[in-house]
């Protein structure tokens, strides 16, 4: 019989706790280790209408990358999306792992899912945190290349290869050929970019003083929206959960989608 403590120890094999942000909040965060398992749903996010399909379908775990419980809680009432959520998911005794700045920084996690979309090649991390049992470097941001070609022809590739609605960007006037990725809110680190020699950079959730930081440092910024860049790790978690335990049935929600729109 296989319990939700062997989903969790399988997750934080690929993507170690010590890998996490100081910050953040992974790991079980709702149910029981000792709960037995046949059915999973892997989603970006464990909102309430992923839960309500969990429920739905008769999942007894889902396993997310970002977390069901971020900030501490101060009530659980059925006022609040959270609240509704995690009432759901106890109501129906499913359990809820995440594993978040972890697999942004693991080697296969989200950077590199990311950067595979892409269709990066020579992939490394930038800046290094340390190796992992394998002797890997592991990391936030990754770099690789690709032909080079005009801002414009790069962006339509990223549109299409993310299935992003739209995009915002910097056009710093530099042909695209070293390109650094951050999946979800990594705008923060575009230095980082410049400083690995990148002259492009596609992350998510830029601010304005950040588009600018980047047109002044001559770095092409793209923000392909925090959803779109994240998404394809969700793909890799299903395919990883259900060739280890191929007694489970493992599932990508059908109806997490994006909320944002572009008019």
């Amino acid at each position: 019989m296989t319990t939700v403590g062997d989903i969790l120890i399988y997750l934080e094999a690929l993507a170690p706790r010590s890998m996490k942000m100081d910050w953040d909040n992974v790991g079980l965060l709702c149910g029981g280790r000792d709960r037995p398992v046949t059915k999973i749903l892997v989603a970006l996010d464990p909102f309430e209408g992923v839960c309500e399909e969990a429920a739905r379908w008769g999942a007894e775990l889902i396993v997310t990358h970002h977390p069901l419980i971020f900030q501490p809680l101060k009530a659980v009432t059925d006022e609040t999306s959270i609240g509704r959520a995690v009432q759901l998911l106890c109501a129906n005794g499913i359990s809820a792992i995440n594993a978040h700045t972890n697999l942004d920084c693991a080697p296969g996690g989200v950077n590199d899912c990311l950067a595979a979309a892409l269709g990066l090649r020579e992939v490394r991390v930038i800046a290094p945190s340390g190796v992992d049992e394998l002797g890997r470097p592991w990391g936030l941001l990754r770099q690789g290349v690709v032909e080079n070609q005009t801002l414009s022809d790069f962006l339509s590739h990223v549109k299409t290869a993310l299935n992003c609605e739209g995009l915002r960007y910097v056009d710093s006037g530099r042909a695209v050929h070293r390109v650094a990725v951050g999946g979800g809110a990594c705008a923060s680190e575009l230095m980082e970019a410049v400083n690995a020699g990148c002259d492009t950079f596609v992350t998510a959730d830029v601010k304005y003083n950040q588009f600018w930081d980047a047109h002044d440092l001559g770095l092409n910024l793209i923000d392909a929206g925090h959803f779109a860049t994240e998404n394809p790790v969700v793909s890799l978690l299903a395919a990883k959960i259900a060739a280890e335990f191929p007694e489970i049935s493992v599932e990508i929600s059908k109806t997490h989608r994006d909320c944002m729109k572009f008019f």
